[in-house]
């Protein structure tokens, strides 16, 4: 008999999946069976993700839907969406945000990019978690579909909000620091629900976020020389890290700030030398 696959039937959202670790993370999640419902502000980019997706994995099934996830009603309508395609859902990947290029420090940071930077980051986590919560309470054990209560939800946080850096984003990094503080909240007062709520903390990764962000050589070498592995991540080491906090393998681990960051956090003097191993390839590339 085969292995069942580790998202086999489990109905799962990711938002922000028109690109980079959104759209890594739903062709990850249907190779392992997922039901998947991919949003994004950019609704033609996640209809052709879903269109690749179905095409290349037909075990699988996508849907896509618009959300901004800065207004509520979006974000209950995805995930009604969710319940009324699939009639449960299991897990939830609350990734969209936002790294504004006007981002600075205290002083140069204006009100309206502090402000668009916490609706998305920060409202948008947490109406994903509302609603999410919501639907997982009504889940029922299926044990012949592999399918059990409750669910998993992981909230995007970033490396930045566990270290300080002298480069600064501040309405980012403050985002991120509240997405931290949610999410372990949230995993005490609903543990005895089943449902699991971790953080991932990414480090910085090679995705058109960050490459436009760092638009030129003085922003990339200087965060480059603090990094022990010699190169940025690739978004499938965050995809992977997903597919792990999703599943059931992940069935003790409960409120963590998950960081999948190189070793960057616990790095002091970083090793000379090139960087020997190839970093890996992802599935998004092959749609």
């Amino acid at each position: 008999m085969a292995a069942r696959l580790r998202l086999d039937n489990k109905v799962c959202i990711i938002t922000g999946a028109g690109s980079g670790i959104g759209l890594e993370t739903a062709a990850q999640f249907a190779s392992e069976g997922a039901r998947l419902v991919i949003s994004d502000i950019n609704l033609q980019a996640v209809e052709q993700a879903a269109e690749k997706i179905n095409k290349k994995f037909p075990g699988a099934k996508a849907v896509a839907v618009k959300c901004d996830v800065s207004k509520e009603d979006d974000v209950k309508q995805m995930v009604d969406k969710a319940v009324q395609e699939f009639g449960r859902l299991d897990v939830i990947f609350n990734n969209a945000g936002i790294m504004h290029p006007e981002d600075d420090n205290a002083i140069n940071t204006e009100e309206k990019i502090w402000d668009l930077t916490h609706n998305i980051n920060v409202k948008g986590v947490w109406y994903g978690c509302k609603h999410a919560i919501l639907a997982m309470r009504n889940n029922k054990a299926e044990p012949e579909k592999g399918l059990g209560v409750g669910g998993s939800i992981i909230n995007v946080a970033s490396f930045v909000a566990k270290l300080g850096a002298a480069t600064p984003q501040l309405a980012y990094t403050a985002s991120k620091g509240a997405v931290l503080a949610m999410t372990r909240e949230l995993a005490m007062v609903h543990a005895r629900e089943g449902i699991r709520i971790n953080s991932l903390c990414p480090g910085p990764i090679r995705t058109p976020l960050l490459m436009d962000f760092l638009n030129t050589p003085e922003k990339l070498n200087r965060r480059m020389i603090h990094n022990p592995m010699g190169r940025f991540g690739e978004a499938v080491e965050q995809a992977k890290a997903v597919v792990f906090l999703a599943s059931d393998d992940s069935s003790y681990i409960n409120g963590t700030d998950f960081l999948v960051d190189g070793g960057l956090h616990g790095c002091y003097v970083t090793p000379e030398g090139e960087q020997i191993a190839p970093p890996p390839q992802g599935l998004a590339s092959t749609l």
